[in-house]
């Protein structure tokens, strides 16, 4: 899952992007409005989280920019503005939620969670492609009645894939739902995430294509 961040302050930021590491959640952030345009028009996000008080262009403006251009990326407003006139006009404008700042990580990551499974049609925090099914709640996966705790970037590696069942992701596809802005990545990082997933399950957990990427079958 790829995140976008839009947040001027860089306390909060800093501490967001931390949680978001250790959740091996591909994060990007931006500090002001235009950016914040300029990033989701050419990235392809699963969730934008926007601050309303931002430099250039505002909060609103950003998410009734990002509305008009047809993208139905989930937004989750956080802010710190309270005021009942501000909630009603995140929601009208088309925010999927409306978090307040204060907040505690572990709740803003339960929303999150929400939001993207309503957006994918999920009634709960699981995700099943054939024979393998994750519970994004407790990061453990099931395979033919195998079920493990995986680290942050495993898992995330099989989200990605099973996110997309039967279809085949490349190498830079991977990375680019894996890893953010400017992380250094090994030229076989990929290779070495699959190589130990399969080492917990089985090799017909994840399938290569040679020459074009992997897969998990869709059953």
């Amino acid at each position: 899952m790829r995140l976008l961040l839009i947040e001027d302050d860089r306390m909060i930021a800093d501490a967001l992007m931390k949680g978001f590491e250790r959740q091996a959640l591909s994060a990007d952030w931006v500090t002001d409005g235009a950016a914040a345009l300029e990033a989701t028009e050419l990235t392809q996000y699963d969730v934008v989280l926007l601050d309303l008080g931002l430099p250039k262009l505002d909060g609103m403006q950003v998410l009734d920019n990002i509305r008009r251009r047809g993208q139905g990326v989930p937004v989750l407003i956080l802010t710190a503005r309270d005021d009942l006139a501000s909630r009603i006009n995140g929601l009208d404008l088309g925010a999927d939620d409306y978090v307040l700042k204060p907040f505690e990580f572990d709740e803003l990551m339960a929303r999150i969670r929400a939001v993207v499974r309503r957006k994918a049609g999920h009634a709960q925090s699981v995700i099943q492609a054939g024979e393998v099914i994750l519970d994004l709640a407790t990061q453990t996966v099931t395979f033919r009645n195998v079920t493990d705790t995986l680290s942050a970037r495993e898992f995330a590696l099989l989200r990605a894939l099973a996110e997309r069942p039967g279809m085949i992701l490349s190498r830079s596809q991977l990375e680019e739902r894996i890893y953010g802005w400017g992380e250094e990545i090994e030229s076989n990082a990929i290779e070495v995430l699959i190589h130990y997933v399969r080492k917990r399950f089985h090799k017909d957990i994840i399938r290569n294509v040679r020459g074009a990427g992997w897969l998990i079958p869709k059953g």
